[in-house]
Formats: structure tokens, C-alpha cells, sequence
């Protein structure tokens, strides 16, 4: 059914597509990985992709990058074209941004594990199964914030940040934007906090805020297999919902 390939955008050397990857191989759908930070070019059109992913990284959505804003361009195009985006992080911040909505600097960074709950129950069955239990274990990693598109559901909140997953639903397809980072492995954790950018920024935000929504490296690792795999049954519910819009031909 599906000869196009996902295009999958990835923002940084040590933020891959993770268990977003071993979920399309599971699935045996084709993708491509582009590079734009490396100077991979960004499509113009979505016409070619059966869906478009957007990964994190380590730049804000607001940042003038040229790629950012050909990004911004190709997700217009391709909710135009009907072909579904989904953004983890960064991608979700851009993919609320591309239509309309501002994503903001937020009053506290969450980095590490935290939970988030269901506050939408009818969207987060649709998403996540009749039985996902009503507070989720994900992993954070964001200091920005997206405000919501216009006609866009939130159905995940934290305590800390209200907005972690919405729904764009367009009918014969549905976006969504996450805050999360569900796509997460351990081996991708061990990387991210072996950057030597990580402790120092933990540090300036416990300097900063106190560090309500930071954990330490240590706590980030412990149960690290058991807590991912988890996590990621539940990105599996969510990757195959989005892929239900998926373009054939």
C-alpha cells in the first residue's frame, strides 16, 4: 500500500528518530532520513511522502535557521496536501508554529522523567487505547513551550506544563504534536547525558527556578530498559494511530 516513504527529519547528530525507527521497521514502512543541520535540502513539496516526522533538538522553533523556516513552509504544505505530520518535541513545537500557534520560552525546563496525565479521556483512548492507565511515565527534555493551533485538542498534560500532546484532525488524516520525547531508548538517554552540555545546563536550571521539573543523570538511567519500553508501548499506540492517515500510492 505504501510505495512513498515517511520523510523523517532529523535536528542534531545525538537526536535520532530512536524507537520511532525500530517501530517503522517493525511495521516494514520505507523512510528517509534527512539531515538539514548538515545541509540535507528541505523538500518544497510533501507530495512525494506518505507522512512527515519532525524529531527534537537542541535549537528553539523561533531560532532563525533557514532550515527551520523551509521546515515551517514543507509542514504548511503537506497539512494542505493531507499528508499527517507528527513532531516529537522541537517537531511539535514546529508544527504548532507552522500553523499559526507561538511557541514560547517556558517558566521551567523538564528534563528527565516525569509523569503526565490524561486530560482529555474520549481523544486519549482514541491515541493510546482503552486502557492506558491515567498517568503515563514519558521523558522530557524541552525549555520551550507551544501554544495551541487553531482546532487543536491537548488530551496529555503535566503538572508542570499543561500542553504535552495535541490532536489536529483533519479528517482523512491527523497530526500531532508532542512535547514528550516517547521515542526515547536507553541508549539514546546514556547519550544525550554523556553531551557536555547536559550537566551544566541541569545546574543553571536548578540555579534558575530551583529545578522543579529536573532530574539527576543518575536518577535518568535507573530502570532505564524497563521505563523505556514501557514508554514506548505506548508510542507504538500513538505511531499507529497517526499511521492510520498515512498516504498510499
Amino acid at each position: 500500500m505504501h510505495h512513498r516513504p515517511i520523510g523523517i527529519f532529523q535536528h542534531a547528530s545525538d537526536v535520532p528518530p530512536g524507537y520511532f525507527e525500530l517501530w517503522l521497521r517493525a511495521q516494514r514502512l520505507p523512510y528517509i532520513v534527512i539531515h538539514p543541520y548538515r545541509g540535507d535540502a528541505v523538500p518544497m513539496s510533501a507530495e512525494s511522502f506518505s507522512g512527515l516526522c519532525f524529531m527534537g533538538g537542541p535549537m528553539s522553533a523561533n531560532d532563525r535557521l533557514p532550515w527551520i523556516d523551509a521546515e515551517l513552509r514543507l509542514i504548511r504544505a503537506a497539512d494542505t496536501a493531507r499528508v499527517p505530520v507528527i513532531g516529537h518535541c522541537l517537531g511539535g513545537q514546529l508544527l504548532a508554529k507552522s500553523l499559526g500557534a507561538r511557541v514560547v520560552r517556558y517558566t521551567v525546563k523538564e528534563i528527565g522523567w516525569g509523569e503526565v496525565n490524561i486530560v482529555d479521556v474520549p481523544l486519549a483512548r482514541e491515541w493510546l487505547g482503552d486502557d492506558a492507565p491515567l498517568t503515563i511515565e514519558m521523558f522530557q527534555w524541552h525549555g520551550d513551550a507551544f501554544e495551541l493551533p487553531a482546532g487543536a485538542r491537548n488530551f496529555l498534560a503535566s503538572h508542570l506544563c499543561e500542553r504535552q500532546a495535541y490532536i489536529i484532525d483533519r479528517g482523512d488524516c491527523a497530526h500531532i504534536g508532542m512535547q514528550f520525547h516517547c521515542e526515547m531508548t536507553p541508549e539514546v538517554i546514556r547519550a544525550w547525558l554523556d553531551d557536555p552540555d547536559a550537566a551544566p545546563e541541569i545546574e543553571e536550571e536548578r540555579r534558575l527556578t530551583g529545578g522543579p521539573g529536573v532530574k539527576d543523570a543518575e536518577r535518568m538511567m535507573e530502570n532505564a530498559a524497563a521505563r523505556c519500553a514501557r514508554m514506548n508501548e505506548l508510542a507504538a499506540r500513538i505511531y499507529s494511530r497517526w499511521g492510520r492517515g498515512l498516504r498510499g500510492g
